[in-house]
């Protein structure tokens, strides 16, 4: 037994976090509900999907199994002998769980899913073992929630100024690229000027194109490479601004501190970690109560 926040759990951390703990039950199915908690909600989820079991039952359809595997990393509903993964409930997902007290075999949880944003109630026939599964799951929210503390879920309002500052960062790199790029235009145009200087005593006459004091005219619009020069030979080509990679005055690229590769955060990072810091402050209610209502309940 393992004690956490006067909790007894019913297995090793170490079990959890580096492994699974498997659970073989009969999966009844799933239903949308209103609400992320209350014993009511999922008493109402519990009897519709029972009825609907006893239809199927009548009509010669079996009950399919699966197999639970329950870790800090979430509940996985797997096919038993293929181990196709048929449901991945996150744990900050999952709000509430229930098992019940007179009929040992069934329990049930609810999960907001990740793609409708709909909660829905998953419910099981686990053969006398509902309140361990019960147990298992919080258990594993409950060392899920203190490695998200200990990753740096407290620092969520951190992250955001780090990512503030890093657009701001991007903003200056991005307009010192630009004045950059404006100091080799004018480089260009005065090593143009100098070599489209006649030579003293020279009776050439002026291009129309210069001023009085025989320069041309700067326009930052304009390209050295329409402008030939006397001898023959371009200045050098100004660098590419839409390729070039945006570096610092000192060539580096900018910092992100959340670059650590391609494969270590999703490009929302901070969408998720809000996500994850909602669904966890929401906390899990592990709750046993009664599902069996009535004469149609007990006969399951």
């Amino acid at each position: 037994k393992y004690k956490s926040f006067n909790k007894t759990w019913m297995h090793t951390p170490e079990a959890l976090s580096k492994h699974f703990i498997p659970y073989n039950a009969k999966f009844l199915g799933s239903t949308e509900v209103e609400q992320p908690k209350g014993t009511e909600v999922v008493r109402d989820a519990v009897r519709k999907l029972k009825f609907a079991r006893h239809i199927k039952k009548s009509e010669g359809q079996k009950i399919p199994k699966v197999e639970l595997q329950i870790s800090i990393y979430g509940v996985k509903i797997l096919e038993p002998k293929t181990k196709e993964v048929q449901h991945n409930c996150q744990l900050h997902r999952i709000s509430f769980c229930a098992d019940d007290k007179t009929d040992k075999r069934i329990f049930t949880f609810i999960c907001k899913d990740s793609e409708s944003n709909k909660h829905l109630c998953y419910v099981f026939d686990s053969e006398k073992c509902a309140e361990e599964i019960t147990l298992t799951i919080g258990q594993a929210f409950d060392l899920a929630y203190r490695k998200f503390l200990e990753s740096g879920g407290k620092d969520v309002e951190t992250r955001k100024q780090i990512a503030g500052l890093q657009k701001r960062i991007q903003d200056l790199e991005t307009e010192n690229m630009e004045l950059k790029n404006k100091v080799q235009d004018l480089e260009n145009q005065l090593r143009i000027t100098q070599v489209s200087t006649p030579p003293v005593g020279s009776m050439a006459p002026k291009s129309p194109s210069t001023d009085i004091f025989d320069m041309i005219p700067f326009s930052p619009t304009s390209h050295q490479s329409s402008i030939p020069t006397r001898n023959g030979t371009q200045p050098p080509p100004v660098p590419s601004r839409s390729s070039e990679i945006k570096r610092d005055l000192f060539g580096a690229e900018p910092f992100d501190p959340f670059n650590c590769g391609a494969a270590d955060f999703p490009p929302d990072i901070q969408s998720k970690l809000d996500e994850m810091q909602e669904g966890f402050k929401m906390g899990l209610t592990l709750e046993g109560t009664v599902f069996c209502l009535d004469p149609l309940d007990s006969r399951c």
